[in-house]
């Protein structure tokens, strides 16, 4: 997916907020940026390229060409309960380092640069660390490290060989000297005040309620580097809010950003990965033999405006698309993938094209599935739902499965009596509205209103 060169659209400050429908505005030129180092973005814990989607599209509407930008997605991102021991499905902290230094090489070769600049979400701050620290600073130019637990999410006694332990060695030597970050590359950490549920004092967030977890709210905070606190923003909004796009573009370019919005495109493509969940594990491994089909949908009903205008099937590595779609059109991408449930995922709008549309199939049904006619997900990947913070509704309802206070579910589950199969169902967040079909449960068909935002 490059920068397109093409006129583009302006006007548009308010459709990160739109969901469903917007006005085309008027086309303007955009002005590409000359000066601002290749970026290597870095997803976190379990999580995979397509949560860096809206910042990849902020960033090219600022003028960075999509050809010097790049999301990584690590073969297996779950961290392993013991960095020492192998684990089916999850991956060391060497693992990580390794990915991301030859993901680092790469993109320097892509594009001639000497240095690059690194963004990554909690886990990934972690591989940022450890490439810079052990060998990589001098590829690297700037670190981003954005819900980072850099001084762990517990700093406890046992369990020492946990990735995510204050006082296990993987970190305590990430933290070791007076500086905790290495001299040539410039560091800057975002955090949450108070909201970051892998940055409190209380260990209920990790299964102990009660037992102190020896961390703060400023766990996240490194001392040699420029520490920002974004305000009541989440774990994953550290990363992917608008808040923290400003201070990425700003600390990497070196001045304020000339949109916050996100600026469409007239033509858009999308394409990604089909990926599985092996045994439970989230996994980026492609899946071939899957089926992807892409429809038009009424915005206000969720019905198919028509036949598929994209079907393909995936091979070996993986890869579906492209599909060429309007931007101003509501979709629904259904995911057939061996083994997996059915899932007709329904999005709002793309406004630009994107090359990291990956597909995980929903969840298998549950026991708690049973007798459901439908079932239908509200999902939100670049963020949690915070109540009261934040407006979630599902079906007109504030979803009973979100829990109040910080902000730690990001899906939501509506399931419906076998009477109301196939009619319209509403997800809302924020000012992001979503509206999809509710598909039989017996046709092993789950359905998921994806936020973008």
């Amino acid at each position: 997916m490059k920068l397109s060169r093409r006129t583009i659209l302006k006007g548009a400050s308010a459709l990160p907020l739109l969901g469903a429908n917007f006005a085309v505005p008027a086309f303007a030129q955009s002005t590409p940026v000359a000066d601002v180092p290749p970026i290597l973005f870095v997803h976190g814990n379990g999580d995979h390229a397509p949560l860096w989607m809206t910042t990849l599209w902020r960033m090219e509407s600022n003028g960075v060409p999509r050809d010097r930008m790049f999301a990584i997605n690590f073969t297996d991102p779950l961290a392993r309960n013991d960095d020492k021991v192998e684990q089916p499905g999850r991956s060391s902290t060497e693992d990580a380092r390794r990915e991301l230094s030859e993901a680092i090489k790469e993109l320097k070769q892509k594009t001639g640069a000497s240095r690059v600049a690194l963004v990554g979400n909690s886990r990934g701050g972690n591989a940022i660390r450890n490439v810079v620290k052990n060998g990589g600073g001098a590829d690297v130019s700037h670190a981003v490290l954005c819900g980072t637990p850099n001084h762990g999410v517990f700093a406890w006694d046992d369990g020492l060989g946990n990735e995510f332990n204050g006082r296990g060695p993987f970190l305590r030597g990430l933290n070791e000297g007076e500086s905790e970050v290495t001299p040539g590359t410039a560091f800057l950490t975002l955090r949450s005040d108070g909201l970051d549920k892998y940055a409190q004092a209380d260990g209920r967030f990790v299964g102990k309620p009660g037992t102190p977890t020896n961390v703060t709210n400023e766990g996240p905070e490194l001392k040699g580097a420029k520490n920002l606190a974004l305000g009541a923003i989440d774990h994953r909004e550290t990363a992917y809010h608008p808040r923290a796009f400003r201070e990425i573009y700003k600390f990497i370019a070196g001045r304020e950003p000339s949109h916050m919005e996100i600026v469409p495109e007239r033509e858009v493509r999308l394409s990604g990965l089909v990926t599985g969940t092996p045994g439970g594990m989230q996994t980026n491994r492609p899946v071939s033999g899957a089926t992807v089909d892409v429809y038009h949908v009424a915005a206000e009903t969720g019905e198919r405006m028509g036949g598929p205008i994209h079907s393909s099937q995936t091979g070996a590595d993986g890869r579906w698309g492209p599909a060429q779609v309007d931007p101003s059109w509501s979709l629904e991408i259904v995911l057939t993938s061996p083994g997996s449930v059915t899932t007709h995922f329904y999005r709002s709008p793309f406004p630009r094209s994107s090359d990291i549309v990956h597909l995980r199939a929903a969840r298998p049904m549950a026991q708690a599935d049973a007798g459901a006619g439908a079932i239908v997900l509200l999902s939100r990947p670049r963020g949690y739902f915070g109540l009261p913070r934040d407006v979630v509704l599902l079906d007109g309802k504030e979803p009973t499965d979100v829990k109040p206070g910080v902000p730690t579910d990001a899906v939501a589950t509506l399931r419906l009596p076998a009477g109301e199969i196939g009619r319209a169902v509403v997800g809302i967040f924020n000012e992001e509205r979503i509206v999809v079909r509710a598909w039989p449960a017996s046709e092993n068909r789950i359905a998921v209103a994806e936020l973008t935002y």
